[in-house]
């Protein structure tokens, strides 16, 4: 299933995407006599059956705003220089172990909202990174190999995760500084169940800058690849269902005020943003 969360007429809900448009989880609820919540984060934690949204009325694409599939994740974890493309662009080293961070939920923007730059005195070097998220939907801890990795996964999702490259190049402990700034993290707004994805590894990476293409690969070339991921990072801390892994970028887009930037999934989704000047 592919979910979304989204405002139409003023009120919020969650539902399931179809080709038609989007069946409610309510109105799901009411043709199979279910009580599924009508909130992503809480049947990701519940497990809670969705029903088959074959037969309901959908809304149509064009008459709802998407939103962020949740507000508050868990934990952000984000991965830096997992394709060798970045580490050149940014004239890093790709470390060995998985060069993870996290990001608080403090920084994230609505899908298809904007990327608010901060003044310039602050940072002038920033850029836009379309990602493939991995959402995680049930506690894992001292997962022993993928296989176990894979069962812990609820789904995928795109994310556009921001740097302030000035503030990192001062100096590489300032990461989590660099990438916290408000508006620089957003996912979604589909996440789709990992059962309607075959192979992760095929999937494409694509970060698109004012309509062109400024970065592509496929998972296949992450140097850790997702389910490696899951499993590395259960071994520091407990999972839980609704923590989310950012993979990592294969190269960045520097973003300037008026610009627009884009990660694209073919499979997955694709999440957009507008970049504005600080104010």
């Amino acid at each position: 299933m592919k979910f979304i969360r989204f405002d139409h007429r003023n009120q919020r809900h969650t539902g399931v995407v179809t080709k038609s448009g989007i069946a409610p989880i309510e109105l799901i609820n009411a043709r199979h006599g279910l009580k599924t919540p009508d909130d992503l984060l809480a049947i990701i934690q519940t497990g809670a059956k969705v029903g088959d949204p074959a037969g309901v009325e959908t809304i149509p694409f064009d008459e709802v705003t998407p939103l962020l599939p949740y507000d508050v994740p868990p934990k952000i974890w984000c991965i830096g220089l997992n394709y060798h493309s970045h580490a050149v662009d940014i004239d890093a080293i790709q470390p060995e172990e998985p060069g993870s961070f996290m990001k608080p939920a403090s920084c994230m923007f609505r899908p298809g909202g904007e990327i608010v730059l901060p003044p310039p005195e602050v940072s002038n070097d920033v850029d836009a990174e379309g990602e493939l998220g991995v959402i995680i939907g049930r506690t894992a801890r001292f997962l022993k190999d993928g296989r176990e990795a894979a069962e812990a996964i609820f789904g995928y999702t795109t994310t556009l995760d921001l740097t302030a490259l000035d503030i990192l190049r001062k100096n590489p402990r300032y990461l989590t500084r660099a990438k916290s700034i408000d508006t620089f993290f957003s996912f979604g707004p589909v996440v789709v169940t990992a059962d309607e994805v075959s192979d992760v590894g095929q999937l494409e990476v694509i970060t698109e800058h004012n309509g062109a293409v400024c970065s592509r690969d496929f998972v296949r070339n992450m140097k850790h690849g997702p389910f490696e991921l899951v499993r590395f990072h259960s071994q520091f801390m407990t999972l839980y269902p609704g923590d989310l892994i950012s993979t990592g970028c294969p190269k960045g887009a520097r973003i300037r005020a008026g610009d627009r930037v884009r990660a694209v999934i073919p499979g997955v989704g694709d999440l957009a943003a507008a970049v504005a000047a600080f104010k």
